[in-house]
């Protein structure tokens, strides 16, 4: 809803930022699993690295970076801004991050 400026209110900034950090979320796992290790070769005790750490890292470092920025700025608007119950967005959002980079980390 927007306010008295006709700008949009901090909850649904705050909202939009979470759907936008899950978008994040599916970019980086989508790109991430090409490094996984194939199970079948890792089943028959084969681990190539050859060059999936460059894969990975070359595409995985430039969306954490991005919401590395985003996240920080947001939570510094919810410190200067003292809306401690968007707070829980941004750490419904760190939370989903920390799963994402388990699930991609339980895979290599």
């Amino acid at each position: 809803m927007p306010n008295r400026a006709g700008r949009l209110s901090f909850p649904k900034i705050s909202v939009a930022i979470l759907v936008a950090n899950v978008l994040g979320i599916v970019i980086y796992l989508l790109g991430a699993r090409h490094a996984w290790a194939i199970p079948e070769e890792k089943a028959n005790g084969i681990h190539t690295i050859t060059g999936e750490p460059f894969v990975w890292a070359l595409f995985v470092f430039p969306v954490w970076i991005v919401f590395l920025v985003i996240n920080l700025v947001w939570g510094s608007m919810i410190v200067a801004r003292k809306s401690w119950l968007d707070g829980r967005l941004w750490l419904a959002a760190s939370f989903i991050w920390i799963v994402a980079v388990i699930v991609d980390f339980m895979h290599h």
